[in-house]
């Protein structure tokens, strides 16, 4: 506990930086139409992007808790209409009329050292409407912004190996890519010269290429790019979406081989071209379902 208050006394200024900035970007201020709902649907958004953030609140101008703290745990839930007047964070951020960060205290609701940032919240007559709280728990302030010696190294390693990877399936994409236009061009250009064969296997090598491509494409700008994770979680499950669905393209493109194949020369073996195309069935049911839990663990974060 020692340590971590000597660290975040080195990195305070930071602290305070990182806070308010989040307080600011995301709640308006000094606007003639500031509501309650306004302030809670901007901490919703904060706590999804940031899920080392404790508890959130919101005090009226003469420091009253006005809802029930927004946190994970739904033990945290709780606080409205205590009176807050006589806390730091509230009188500091009134007096001082801008967001604030306090010292390191016990927090009474989680029971562990923590700091918050306040920051009033004004109309445009500059009156005080509410005051905006956010507690974030000591040693996640500390760590956010004073990583460790080893902690520095595995990150630096993971984005080597991760872009090391990237690189990899990025020439395999390429070459795959590239098999598929020779593939397509050795069958001629002229249309009597094009076997159904041929272009089914030019098709498989385009669609592996492109979902190979995808999956670069996120592991990339997510694992060594560093963007954020919940701003991307939407464009994460996209690109696993296509992923899936290139793959069940393939899968239920060489079913189809299989099935004229088969139907041609030996109509014994269609079983197992019927058995190719009952995998893709199941492909098509885990992926519905992916999308549908997906979609409802999205709704139930926006409720939460």
């Amino acid at each position: 506990m020692i340590n971590e208050l000597k660290q975040f006394a080195s990195i305070r200024v930071e602290a305070r930086a990182y806070l308010t900035y989040l307080l600011t970007r995301n709640i308006p201020n000094h606007v003639p139409d500031i509501t309650l709902d306004t302030i809670i649907a901007a901490f919703k958004k904060i706590k999804k992007e940031n899920e080392n953030i404790s508890i959130l609140y919101v005090l009226d101008a003469k420091g009253v808790q006005l809802i029930d703290n927004i946190s994970s745990k739904p033990e945290f839930r709780k606080g409205k209409g205590v009176n807050r007047a006589n806390r730091a964070y509230y009188y500091r951020a009134a007096r001082e009329k801008k967001p604030i960060l306090t010292d390191p205290y016990p927090s009474a609701t989680t029971g562990e050292l923590c700091v918050s940032a306040a920051m009033p919240i004004y109309d445009d007559k500059n009156n005080l409407k509410f005051v905006a709280v956010i507690d974030i728990p000591l040693k996640d302030i500390v760590r956010i912004l004073h990583p460790t010696v080893w902690s520095t190294i595995f990150t630096n390693t993971s984005k080597i190996t991760y872009g090391v990877f990237s690189i990899a399936l990025f020439l395999i994409a390429v070459l795959l890519f590239a098999k598929g236009i020779l593939g397509l061009f050795s069958e001629g250009v002229h249309p009597s010269d094009l076997q159904i064969h041929g272009i089914f296997e030019t098709t498989i090598l385009f669609t592996l290429s492109l979902a190979i491509f995808d999956l670069v494409k996120a592991i990339f700008e997510e694992e060594v790019l560093g963007r954020n994770r919940r701003d991307n979680a939407g464009e994460i499950h996209q690109t696993m979406t296509k992923f899936i669905g290139s793959i069940i393209i393939a899968i239920a493109i060489e079913a189809l081989m299989l099935v004229f194949k088969f139907a041609l020369t030996d109509p014994s073996k269609m079983t197992y071209a019927l058995v190719l195309l009952g995998g893709v069935a199941g492909l098509l049911v885990s992926l519905a379902y992916y999308i549908k839990s997906t979609k409802r663990n999205k709704r139930d974060n926006g409720a939460a």
